[in-house]
């Protein structure tokens, strides 16, 4: 081999090396933190500056004290307890019927040629427009609320499901049934570890879905609740209140997604 083409060779070695060593860079855990200070700081500059009339824009300061004393006068844990028992009734139905659902359409052919197509059709309508038929169908209360979120959450969940029961790798299932692995043990100790990634995919693709939807259906049909309470403050124009709303729903959903992937990184140590 000539002495050019072993110096192409070592470069071509050296991209590879720099290039997975740049995929496997550790990124310290204060870099989000570092991310989200930057910009509260750029917020609270613009809005010191006049740049933005506190009527559009409120401080990061001003909606912290307007928090605080939502916080104090208990106004805040009234609403914050209200929407977190709506989202966790509504997207733990929808998380499990969700689950068993994609779990049937993926192992029985007769239920993915009847179910899908009525899955897949539902689907797409806009669920928020469902509330009025839902709210004259069930009542006002609670559990057109719940059903809402229900319906928001049940079908990434189910979709995702059946998704990742069909993308396991037949050679797994072949391989344990080869060994003498019963029915029940290939579904529990193959199928279902190869499915979980695509589950989480659609339950945190639900935990977005699940709080758009919880919002709507309170500035609906609701007294109490962050929703409720974003509305309230909004049509009397008091938009550090307001804000203290959003904060609190940005929370819920940082909150959510470090959950499931507390969740996930127990269930799939693998991954």
């Amino acid at each position: 081999m000539s002495a050019s083409s072993n110096e192409k060779s070592t470069g071509q070695r050296h991209v590879i090396r720099n290039r997975v060593s740049f995929l496997e860079l550790k990124v310290p855990a204060y870099a989000s933190v570092l991310g989200i200070l930057v910009i509260l700081l750029l917020w609270e500059l613009v809005c010191r500056m006049g740049i933005m009339p506190p009527l559009f824009l409120p401080a990061p300061t001003a909606i912290l004290s307007a928090g605080w004393d939502m916080l104090t006068s208990g106004e805040l844990h009234e609403n914050l307890w209200a929407s977190l028992y709506r989202i966790l009734v509504g997207y733990a139905i929808g998380a499990v019927c969700g689950i068993v659902v994609g779990l049937l359409l993926g192992f029985s052919k007769w239920a993915d040629a009847i179910v899908s197509p009525i899955v897949y059709s539902i689907y797409p309508i806009p669920k928020i427009a469902l509330l009025p038929l839902i709210i004259l169908w069930l009542g006002i209360g609670e559990t057109p609320k719940f059903t809402m979120i229900a319906l928001g959450v049940f079908f990434p969940v189910v979709i995702n499901t059946f998704s990742g029961v069909k993308n396991v790798d037949p050679i797994w299932i072949k391989a344990a049934v080869t060994f003498g692995s019963s029915h029940f043990n290939v579904i529990r100790k193959v199928i279902l570890p190869g499915a979980l990634p695509m589950i989480f995919a659609g339950l945190k693709l639900a935990a977005g879905t699940s709080l758009l939807l919880l919002v709507s259906a309170e500035m609906i049909a609701a007294q109490q609740g962050v929703g409720s309470m974003i509305l309230h403050y909004g049509n009397l124009m008091i938009t550090t209140k307001l804000m203290v709303g959003v904060v609190v729903l940005s929370l819920l959903g940082l909150l959510f997604n470090r959950g499931l992937q507390w969740l996930e990184n127990k269930l799939l140590p693998w991954k």
